[in-house]
């Protein structure tokens, strides 16, 4: 977490005219928590009326106006849009004349680096990429959290001193990407926490059908206890049937998920997988077992009748002839 005291915004003047393009959940965000490190905030865009609220919310007083009017009241613009958008935005803003020499231009996207902003660049603006590794729910919440976030960071070398010091103004913690590496740093992070939500939301809801009636409650102790062993140990954090080896109870678990929750097989299978290869790489799933296990796994993918027991495992006359085993 970055403790660098932070002057008091009141003990100097603003520095910056901020504009955002796009309040969504981060750019007005983003756009306060500037304005907090002495920044101020002068114009904002926004379309829906949910991003006019959020605009309203978290950077009162400060007028809408169109994108245009935006570059042209702000020294430093942040470009607050969906990824897909990005590209043809910086492009009609540059070839409109809207970008003004020295203006630094900012966006948030992760799956970009800062050569998406070239167009720009050619305008003469000064371009950065600057992504929060933080999930936003458009409240001032969000600016909080902003404290000990990690952005990553892509500039031009000669603006990498600019970029990582507005990260720290925010409270934020640097954490340079090159260029090439932008969309695998995004697919990473997304694979973490978009995926984290899912996998969550389809907990609970099992949980439900079991007849759980706090799921959240059940979850929050476990979930927390494997987030910080996983963070901690790593690899050498995983446990449960898939490391141990637990064919049978893989197999009873596939069963009662085709039965109760479908669409939660495919998901379950290919998180298996990736646990059990995984949990081979590192030692914690012995060969033996883990042959028994995949068979399992390949079963579930394909839907093929296990012809479950009572106990949701192969019964006497399986496929291999074992005593109840699970392939």
């Amino acid at each position: 977490m970055n403790t660098t005291p932070q002057p008091d915004p009141k003990d100097r003047p603003a520095r910056l005219t901020v504009g955002v393009v796009g309040a969504g959940r981060v750019g007005p965000a983003l756009a306060a928590s500037l304005q907090l490190a002495g920044h101020r905030p002068v114009a904002v865009s926004g379309v829906s009326e949910a991003s006019r609220r959020r605009a309203a919310a978290l950077l009162p007083d400060v007028p809408l106006m169109t994108p245009a009017e935006v570059l042209r009241h702000a020294e430093l613009v942040l470009l607050t849009v969906p990824d897909d958008a990005l590209p043809g935005l910086v492009t009609g803003l540059a070839e409109t004349g809207a970008v003004r020499p020295g203006q630094l231009l900012v966006h948030t996207s992760g799956r970009y680096g800062a050569r998406v902003l070239d167009p720009a660049l050619r305008a003469g603006a000064l371009p950065l990429a600057l992504h929060p590794a933080m999930t936003f729910t458009g409240t001032p919440v969000d600016v909080q959290r902003l404290a000990g976030c990690s952005f990553g960071v892509t500039a031009p070398e000669e603006l990498r001193l600019a970029a990582e010091a507005l990260v720290i103004e925010m409270g934020g913690e640097p954490e340079w990407i090159a260029e090439d590496r932008r969309p695998l740093y995004h697919a990473a992070l997304a694979l973490g926490s978009n995926h984290l939500i899912t996998l969550v939301a389809q907990s609970m809801e099992l949980l439900r059908t079991a007849g759980v009636t706090a799921p959240d409650r059940m979850l929050g102790p476990l979930l927390g206890a494997s987030l910080d062993n996983a963070l901690r140990s790593g690899d050498a954090a995983l446990t449960g049937p898939v490391a141990r080896g637990d064919a049978g109870t893989v197999a009873a678990h596939i069963t009662e998920l085709r039965q109760h929750a479908p669409q939660a097989v495919a998901g379950y299978v290919a998180m298996a997988r990736a646990t059990a290869d995984r949990a081979l790489d590192h030692g914690l799933l012995r060969a033996e077992l883990a042959e028994d296990l995949l068979g399992v796994l390949a079963d579930g993918a394909t839907g093929a009748d296990e012809n479950p027991g009572s106990d949701g495992t192969h019964g006497p006359e399986g496929p291999e002839g074992t005593d109840g085993g699970a392939r």
